[in-house]
């Protein structure tokens, strides 16, 4: 660009024009003021005093400038690059935090396979750089301008940015101008100051419709998207987050450069509390649940461990069990603790799950959170200090070890779920177990600390090995099973995880998910080396244990350990070929759940726990959710429900977006498939009852 369309560029600002005009009758009621001073003193005469009007022009454009200019936003975009690459290098203005970054179960895949792209995301990273701070400068004269330059006062860079706007691709699917995607994103307050009310514009393309969107409220026009929060997210504390949600028709990916977020007010919180990095902060007049009193916590024990035989799961005694739990995410996203605390009470929140009868919580979390902890190092646990002040001043493992303890209190037995190999509210989109500098030997070495740390407590009395191992044909890496050394046979691997966990606790249950894939015919494609799609049965990620019958899975000794655990969802994650057409339940036994896992359960191969299953209470997910229940509830087979979390953006969870209050239409479909008798819950201790309205496995 010339300097001449520069200079006509910078005047087409009329805030630029106004501080020219009002710098420039600065400098000459300057010199007239000197000049009738004497002019042999021009240098030494103090500066002028500008009219309080003048005064007042001036600081209303200094503050709108510097409003504009100086948001210290960094803005960061995750998603697969669209044709033509997206320039991102802005200054966005930005407010606000995200608190818990929103998971998705969006894991479909079909059998024809062409049209879903997994998210291998590429990253653009929009920074807002703090500008200069446009001062009026005060000169005497042109001669004293040459003696002594005039300055400008400009505000120093800031090495870290006070907020983030992160948007992030998840699954995408369709054609043309019926492609979708689906947004996670989270806006961050990496401030030591709370804030309240946030507005974020993201730009998609002016031919972009939306289909869907969760946690806030979201209009578009023209391409333009604008979200603004609900109630209970419109605050966010200092280093917290809030996070949204949303379905994007025939959009050409997000622009950076013109994305960017609002804050509203900043709210007075204290800085630090103690040595820890979990520190209280004051929420004002925030709408918070009062926190409840922690339960007394028993000793552990070890005498609540499981065993197989054949296709149920049985105590110490022999007696049978139903294990009938819920999700719960949030160490796996960076929230480095459950979400929804930084609105609800943990203590409440525990409590209730007991009372509301779920008596096993799967716990997802990430191997690299776990190495963290294992190696000393203790990422900062996200959630409300005010509501939780009882959890200041801990660390992130010793919150975790509060957790496990009021499970204990509350009658909840946990499993263990390594969701990722990094901590990722998109991590579960990689196909595999390792994932970068997180190494095969690392997801072994976090299962082992992990087992080992709490081998001598029974609260912990399972572990799901690795969430929903996929990939198709042609991508790589892609899980497959047989009975090879290949580094990316689950099968394999899965027996590495399983003695990794049993040599350190050999008392747990172990945990074996599907994949997505699998060979139609093993004499000719057992290596998977076709990458053609026809080749091959699909089902959802995790959902496919087609191969059990060809190369079951081999703990030698610890056989009696061993449960398969498949993962179901319906239409609304994604319309995959069973659910064409008028589909029944007999329909879904034949063309899905038969051949994929039911099997195991039907020939007394092992025990099943379907350990993600859920989604809308609405058509056309309902009616596919009503079959499956069915299932559960006529095999008694075990499961745990996905999810808790109302930010689950495909599913829905089994909170309201409070965190506080149950959905109770969903709630009461589910309590059907709760263990009961006699109407109490029934849980898996053998001396502390299921909550409030349970008793223990010794009185079932």
């Amino acid at each position: 660009m010339s300097k001449l369309s520069e200079i006509l560029e910078f005047f087409k600002n009329p805030k630029n024009i106004a501080i020219c005009v009002l710098c420039a009758a600065v400098v000459v009621l300057s010199v007239l003021l000197a000049v009738n001073s004497g002019g042999d003193d021009i240098e030494t005469q103090a500066e002028p005093e500008l009219t309080q009007a003048a005064i007042t022009v001036v600081t209303e454009i200094t503050e709108a400038t510097e409003a504009e200019n100086d948001s210290n936003v960094e803005v960061i975009v995750n998603e697969t690059p669209p044709e033509s690459t997206v320039s991102v290098t802005t200054a966005a203005t930005v407010a606000l935090t995200t608190t818990t970054a929103v998971e998705t179960t969006t894991t479909a895949v079909t059998q024809t396979e062409a049209d879903i792209t997994t998210a291998s995301t590429a990253k653009t990273v929009a920074t807002a750089a703090a500008t200069s701070s446009v001062k009026p400068v005060t000169t005497t004269t042109a001669a004293s301008t040459a003696a002594k330059p005039a300055t400008t006062t400009a505000k120093p860079a800031s090495t870290a940015k006070d907020y983030t706007l992160e948007i992030n691709a998840g699954n995408s699917w369709g054609d043309g101008a019926a492609s979708t995607v689906q947004y996670e994103v989270s806006i961050k307050n990496n401030t030591t100051k709370a804030v309240s009310g946030w507005t974020a514009t993201i730009v998609v393309g002016k031919d972009a419709r939306m289909e869907n969107f969760w946690n806030a409220d979201i209009a578009i026009k023209d391409g333009v998207i604008t979200a603004t929060p609900l109630d209970y997210n419109k605050d966010i504390p200092s280093n917290g987050s809030v996070s949204f949600g949303m379905q994007v028709i025939n959009g050409q990916g997000v622009d950076g450069s013109k994305s960017s977020v609002k804050i509203g007010t900043v709210k007075t919180a204290a800085e630090t509390v103690g040595g820890n990095d979990n520190n209280a902060s004051t929420w004002g007049d925030a709408d918070v649940a009062a926190p409840i009193s922690a339960k007394d916590v028993p000793a552990p024990t070890t005498d609540d461990w499981l065993f197989t035989d054949g296709s149920k799961i049985i105590d110490k005694n022999g007696k049978e069990v139903w294990m009938t739990g819920v999700n719960w995410f949030g160490y796996n996203t960076g929230t480095n603790t459950f979400d929804g605390i930084s609105t609800a009470d943990l203590n409440g929140t525990l409590a209730s799950i007991a009372d509301h009868g779920f008596n096993l919580l799967r716990i997802p979390i990430s191997a690299e959170l776990l190495l963290q902890w294992k190696s000393g190092e203790y990422p900062k646990a996200n959630y409300n200090q005010a509501t939780n002040s009882y959890l200041n001043g801990m660390t992130s493992l010793e919150i975790f070890d509060y957790i496990i303890d009021q499970c204990r209190a509350n009658g909840i037995k946990i499993m263990m779920d390594i969701h990722s190999a990094k901590t990722d509210a998109m991590g579960h989109m990689y196909a595999v177990w390792y994932n970068g500098n997180i190494t095969e030997q690392d997801f072994l070495d976090a299962l082992a600390w992990c087992s080992e740390r709490y081998k001598n407590d029974d609260t912990i009395i399972a572990y799901d090995l690795k969430n929903e191992p996929h990939g198709k044909p042609n991508e790589n890496p892609r899980a497959i099973w047989n009975d090879s050394k290949d580094p990316d046979n689950w099968k394999y691997i899965a027996e590495k995880a399983a003695k990794a966990v049993l040599d350190k606790n050999p008392n747990v249950l172990i945990m074996v998910e599907g994949l997505e894939i699998y060979p139609k015919d093993i004499s000719k494609n057992g290596d998977y080396s076709s990458t053609n799609s026809a080749d091959y049965h699909f089902s959802w990620w995790g959902g496919n244990l087609r191969g059990v019958k060809d190369f079951p899975v081999d703990l030698g000794k610890f056989q009696n350990k061993l449960v398969y655990s498949p993962h179901d969802y319906g239409p609304t994650v994604y319309q995959q070929p069973w659910f064409q057409g008028n589909y029944t339940f007999d329909s879904l036994m034949e063309d899905c759940w038969g051949d994929n896992w039911f099997y195991i359960h039907e020939q007394n191969i092992a025990p099943l726990l379907i350990g993600e299953w859920g989604g809308f209470m609405r058509e056309p997910n309902l009616k596919w959710m009503t079959y499956l229940r069915q299932l559960i509830k006529e095999n008694k087979l075990h499961h745990t429900f996905w999810c808790l979390n109302p930010n689950s953006g495909d599913t829905g969870g089994l909170l309201n977006h409070d965190w506080v209050t149950w959905d109770t239409e969903k709630y009461n479909f589910v309590k059907e498939v709760l263990w009961q008798k006699d109407g109490k819950f029934v849980g898996l201790d053998h001396k502390i009852p299921l909550g409030k309205n349970g008793i223990t496995l010794t009185d079932a």
